[in-house]
């Protein structure tokens, strides 16, 4: 196993790792209903750090690298994006949910 590989498959079990965790995130976004404890900031900062991974394996692909490995870990980083994209819009959604409530309270 050359050297190559084995950094690819590191790789695939780190981002693989951290996407476990995203589908936790997403589903007390939506039980929760509420922004509070969220940081925006951290998630767009994620988003961004993904993008560039997902760059970063075209630029590969572009100089020839491949395999299942190569390819199985350019998933992952599409995947984590979707995902925290998704926990973005649940923000923005739940940020809503929570002005709303405010100006219920304010208004009692």
């Amino acid at each position: 196993m050359t050297i190559t590989a084995v950094t690819d498959i590191m790789e695939a079990i780190t981002i693989l790792c951290f996407g476990m965790s995203w589908p936790i995130s997403i589903r007390k976004s939506i039980v929760s209903r509420t922004a509070k404890g969220k940081s925006l900031f951290f998630e767009l900062f994620l988003l961004l750090g993904y993008a560039v991974g997902i760059a970063r394996k075209c630029i590969q692909l572009a100089h020839g690298s491949s395999g299942f490995i190569f390819f199985l870990s350019a998933v992952f980083y599409v995947l984590n994006f979707i995902e925290i994209s998704i926990d973005v819009a649940l923000y923005f959604r739940n940020r809503k949910l929570d002005e709303e409530r405010d100006r219920a309270a304010a208004a009692k």
